[in-house]
């Protein structure tokens, strides 16, 4: 198992191995929760992985690439939620497509019949892990205070 540990640099991930993305008890019965992941490219780099994470009421969990099969977008646009207002079906926030938790079947609007993309999810003790994807944990952006090299800033005010 792997905790995202292992940067790009290090060594390749492989897709087969489990990446912990939370806790299982961080998504309530009847709740979904995003993650914005890195992806390995293949080029060494790494590439957005969105997804979503439902748990449903009989506390089963169900994973999907974060993005409506109409056009890519994120389901959670607009007021953020991912159901629909029965608490049922998942809904894309900008186009109102509905989708059912269990398969990820579009049930109706512009994409009926269309599927989210599954993500496999597993609870391993008390942590809910996905698998199937070689993930990578990217470096965060320099900031300007975090310079690595030792030089010095000299400001020279004139008079």
């Amino acid at each position: 198992m792997n905790a995202m540990t292992e940067g790009p640099e290090s060594r390749a991930p492989s897709p087969d191995e489990l990446f912990v993305v939370c806790a299982m008890d961080e998504i309530a019965p009847g709740a979904a929760r995003a993650f914005d992941l890195a992806e390995a490219d293949g080029l060494g780099g790494a590439k957005p992985f969105r997804i979503v994470v439902v748990r449903d009421g009989e506390g089963r969990y169900f994973g999907y690439r974060n993005a409506c099969p109409h056009q890519g977008v994120w389901l959670n646009i607009g007021a953020g939620g991912f159901f629909d207002e029965t608490g049922a079906l998942l809904k894309c926030g900008r186009h109102g497509a509905t989708f059912a938790v269990e398969t990820g079947r579009c049930v109706s609007g512009a994409c009926e019949g269309a599927q989210l993309e599954s993500v496999a999810v597993e609870a391993l003790d008390g942590d809910l892990c996905i698998s199937g994807v070689a993930l990578v944990e990217e470096e965060p952006p320099l900031r300007h205070d975090d310079d690595m090299d030792e030089t010095m800033e000299i400001t020279i005010h004139p008079g």
